[in-house]
Order: C-alpha cells, then sequence, then structure tokens
C-alpha cells in the first residue's frame, strides 16, 4: 500500500463551497479542518434529530429498519443497537484495501457532506473521523462491494466500523484491529445517537474519492501525453503547421484550442531540430501526430466536465432521509444514487483510453523505419538488437487493456436489497475502472517518452526547444541512451512512475502554455 506523507498545514473545508484545488491538495497530502459555519450546521441538524425523536414520530433510518424493512418501527431503547447493527451488517466489503489518498479524500467528502446540516450527526462523529486523520490512522476500506446505491453502503460501513473498535485501521503503515488502534490513540469507541450510522454509511463519498483520484491522475498523464507528444514531433522531425492556431480557432473546441497551443508552445524557442528540417517539404504527418489537439483536445473537454460534475457532488448532501432543522422535517429521497459520478468516472476512462492509444501510435511510427527514417526499433545493429521492440509491445497491451475496460459502467445495473433497490449506478466499479485506465495510460506515455529521447539522441548534435530540452535531460539522467540491448523493465517503470508523479505534466493547459 502506498504511503501518503502529511503535509503540514490545513486546508479549511467550507462545506458547499470546497474546490477542486482544495481536494486535490488533501489528495497530494495536505491536512485539513472544518469551517466554522460546518461545526454550527452540524449542531442544528443535530438538535433537529433529538426533536423528532422526542417528538414520537416515526421517521425513516431514525427509528426504523432499513431497506425493506422501512416498515418497522424500533423502540426508542433500542435506536443505539440498530445504528450498531446496521454498520456491523453492512461491513461487508472484499478486495484489497483503498489506497491511503483515496481514504484521505473519503473522509473529507464525509466530513463535507455532514457538515452540510442535512444529516443529523453530532459533532462527536466527525471529530473522530477528524481525530483519525490527524493521527494518520486510516480505517481499512475493501474496495469491491458498492454498488453505487443505496450509496456506498459497503465501503462506507468499513470506514464507520473504525470509529466503533470494529475492523482494521492503518496506524502509521501498521495495520491493527480498530479497537487496538483506538487504544492506543487514547479513543473511545463511539457509540452513535439516532441516524447517525444511516448518515455515515449512505452516500457517494466513496465512488466520488476514487473518481477524483483518476481525474487527478488522468490530469498528471494528459499533461505529460501533451509533452511526450511534442517530443515525438520533435524525434520524427514532424511539422508543428497543424497546430497553427488558425485552424482549431475555426472549429471552436476549446480543448483543442488549449492542446494545439500548448504544443506550439512547448516547440518553440526555437527548436535546432525544427530549424533543421523547415525545406524537407513534409506537408502533413501521420494522424497520430498531426490530429493530437483534436483527440487529446476531446479528452480535455471530458476530464473538464467530469471535473465539474464531481465538485459539485463533492460539496453535495447525498445521505437520505435528509433533515431540514428549520422545520424539523426528514424527507426521504435518492440522492444517494451516483448516476452523476459514474458518468463522470466513464467519461474519464473513455478520456484516458484515448489519450493512451494516440500515444502508443506514436510510439509505433517512431520504432517504424520505413515511416520514422530512424535506426529500426531505435537502435543501432538492430538484428542482434532487438531496442524499442517489446516496449512499444508493452504499450499495445496496456492500450487494449484499457479498450476493455472502457466500456461504461454506468450503462450497467443490477436489483439488489429484495429489489427494493432495483436501479444502481455501478458508480464505484467505473471509478476503480477508470484509476486503472489512467495508471496503464501512464505507463503508454512513460514508453512514448523513452522513445522520442531516444529517437531525439539519433538527430545529435543539434537539439530540441529550450522548453522540452529539460525533459530530455531529466529522462537521460535516469535513463541512459538505449546503445545496445538490456534489461528495460525498471527504466519502465520509472517512466510510468514519474508520469503518475506529475514530473513531466509541465503544460498548463488553462493558459495553454507550457
Amino acid at each position: 500500500m502506498e504511503t501518503v506523507t502529511l503535509k503540514p498545514g490545513a486546508v479549511t473545508l467550507k462545506p458547499g463551497a470546497v474546490t477542486l484545488d482544495a481536494l486535490r491538495t488533501i489528495w497530494a497530502g495536505a491536512r485539513f479542518k472544518l469551517s466554522e459555519e460546518g461545526w454550527a450546521a452540524l449542531d442544528a441538524a443535530a438538535e433537529a434529530v433529538s426533536r423528532i425523536v422526542g417528538s414520537g414520530r416515526t421517521v425513516y433510518g431514525v427509528n426504523t429498519g432499513f431497506g425493506l424493512l422501512a416498515q418497522t418501527r424500533i423502540p426508542d431503547d433500542r435506536l443505539e443497537e440498530l445504528q450498531r447493527n446496521l454498520i456491523l451488517s453492512h461491513s461487508c466489503g472484499l478486495g484489497e484495501a483503498l489506497e491511503p489518498n483515496v481514504v484521505r479524500l473519503i473522509v473529507a467528502l464525509k466530513v463535507i457532506g455532514l457538515a452540510r446540516g442535512h444529516s443529523g450527526v453530532r459533532q462527536l462523529v466527525v471529530e473522530r473521523l477528524l481525530a483519525l486523520l490527524e493521527a494518520d490512522a486510516l480505517p481499512v476500506i475493501p474496495a469491491q462491494g458498492s454498488v453505487g446505491a443505496s450509496g456506498d453502503l459497503a465501503p462506507l460501513a468499513h470506514l464507520s466500523a473504525a470509529l466503533l473498535g470494529e475492523g482494521k485501521i492503518t496506524l502509521r503503515d501498521e495495520v491493527l484491529p480498530a479497537s487496538e488502534a483506538l487504544q492506543r490513540l487514547g479513543l473511545e469507541p463511539l457509540v452513535l445517537g439516532p441516524k447517525e450510522g444511516l448518515a455515515l454509511i449512505n452516500g457517494t463519498q466513496v465512488s466520488t474519492a476514487l473518481a477524483l483520484d483518476a481525474l487527478f491522475t488522468g490530469e498528471r498523464v494528459l499533461a505529460s501525453a501533451v509533452v511526450a507528444g511534442a517530443l515525438s514531433v520533435e524525434a520524427f522531425k514532424g511539422t508543428d503547421a497543424a497546430f497553427d492556431p488558425r485552424i482549431h480557432e475555426v472549429r471552436g473546441q476549446p480543448g483543442q484550442i488549449a492542446v494545439a497551443a500548448a504544443l506550439r508552445s512547448l516547440l518553440e524557442g526555437p527548436s535546432e531540430i525544427k530549424r533543421s528540417h523547415e525545406d524537407c517539404g513534409k506537408v502533413q504527418d501521420p494522424y497520430s501526430f498531426r490530429c493530437q489537439p483534436q483527440v487529446v483536445g476531446a479528452a480535455l473537454d471530458l476530464l473538464r466536465h467530469a471535473a465539474r460534475t464531481l465538485e459539485i457532488e463533492a460539496n453535495g448532501v447525498t445521505d437520505n432521509p435528509l433533515i431540514f432543522p428549520g422545520e424539523d422535517e426528514a424527507l426521504s429521497g435518492g440522492n444517494f444514487h451516483a448516476q452523476p459520478v459514474a458518468f463522470a468516472a466513464d467519461m474519464i476512462a473513455m478520456a484516458l483510453c484515448e489519450v493512451g492509444s494516440i500515444s502508443e501510435r506514436r510510439t509505433a511510427v517512431l520504432v517504424d523505419p520505413k515511416m520514422s527514417g530512424l535506426p529500426p526499433f531505435l537502435v543501432k545493429d538492430s538484428g542482434v538488437n532487438s531496442g524499442f521492440m517489446i516496449a512499444q509491445v508493452t504499450a499495445a497491451a496496456l492500450v487494449s487493456e484499457n479498450k476493455t475496460l472502457a466500456f461504461p459502467s454506468s450503462v450497467d445495473s443490477i436489483p439488489t436489497s429484495a429489489n427494493q433497490e432495483d436501479h444502481v449506478s455501478m458508480a464505484t466499479a467505473g471509478a476503480r475502472k477508470a484509476g486503472r485506465i489512467a495508471r496503464n495510460a501512464a505507463g503508454v506515455i512513460g514508453v512514448e517518452l523513452l522513445a522520442a529521447v531516444q529517437g531525439l539522441d539519433f538527430h545529435a548534435p543539434v537539439k530540441t526547444s529550450a522548453k522540452l530540452q529539460p525533459v530530455v535531460d531529466a529522462i537521460r539522467a535516469e535513463v541512459p541512451h538505449y546503445a545496445s540491448d538490456r534489461y528495460l523493465a525498471d527504466e519502465l517503470a520509472w517512466a510510468q512512475s514519474a508520469v503518475l508523479e506529475g514530473q513531466f505534466a509541465i503544460v498548463d493547459l488553462d493558459k495553454g502554455a507550457a
């Protein structure tokens, strides 16, 4: 499991107004705290639940059973037992544990949703969630078990069980029984009040956190792909005429315009390589070079659309029923249905699938001497040496795997809970797939980066542009020129990690500049 290093300082979460930038910093390891407005909203909703219980009214989730058992009235002296049993019975997840940065996002999103003041939990519940994070104590949450409605029940139950001293907690990289971890931290197991268990396990926070993880990773992948594409244009001695702003302005697609501007910015400088073939007479390059703005720009537009959806969802209240303190009213609805997240996750998946696909095609051109004019498979003495032959095959394998993963989860549904929950979003599975696609695409981009820099070596002593040369130098500091066959897997893994860490995401696609 990856370790996230907590950064000093704290992001203040103002529920309803939390930005993607704030969530991005939390994903990267920033601490966070709740605004004063959030604490006040918690109190108002909790007091409303107390008044509702005291009135003797029957309210779903407060003093009734759940799902198909919603008509069963629970006596007041068993409400604590009801909420505890809900958490324990729903802790049914399977699979590998979610990564620490995803768990941190889940907790942040749950705090935001609860502190909007429509869930009815006491301040104590949120205080305990924040206390765990402050101590670097992360509940162990299995990745599988949610269908994306009625919320992310199973994974959120595992999050909640840790507060009760059940399940497991990772405390500073040591996996412990939750009861032992709480004891070490000096925390008593939480005793839940009316509705608190339901508020904790209802909601789209797991699917949203996973989708945000895919989005934030995908942003780095896409930006790195633009850099890799520019390097490949140089290695191929391609033309930048296709990036002329007039071409893209007359179409008007914003992502396309931004990517074309970024490519122009990367290639200006001037490039010695560009000057070396200005009179070659080449008019058009293969689509994978020429149509980068159209393809990667369209992917950028999809990521931006998904980002807007996820920012709204991150600030939303998605449990059930919802408490409206002004009227002491509890309304049952369906905000837990994660269809918006499912669509966003599928958009991220499709976008990054295509970013990887067009990258692999550029690598294929570079290793083909008939297309590129470079040595076969980018190595001298080919025949004895296979060069980048199988690196390109690896990229092709990842692209093909991504095609399979990109089938949309949002069009799937399966009835659950004795057909009471008869249509579900599958957002959690879709978001997990999107994350896998992003990481696979990072591997594809990593292969292209190494192949492009290898191709540039054959144009020495002339150099690439002033903005691309530092990228070449950074790669060559870790990966030497491929003079003859050697063990390449570790270098490919380094390149993939560098893409995932954003080392080569040097373009600002909002400004279209490097």
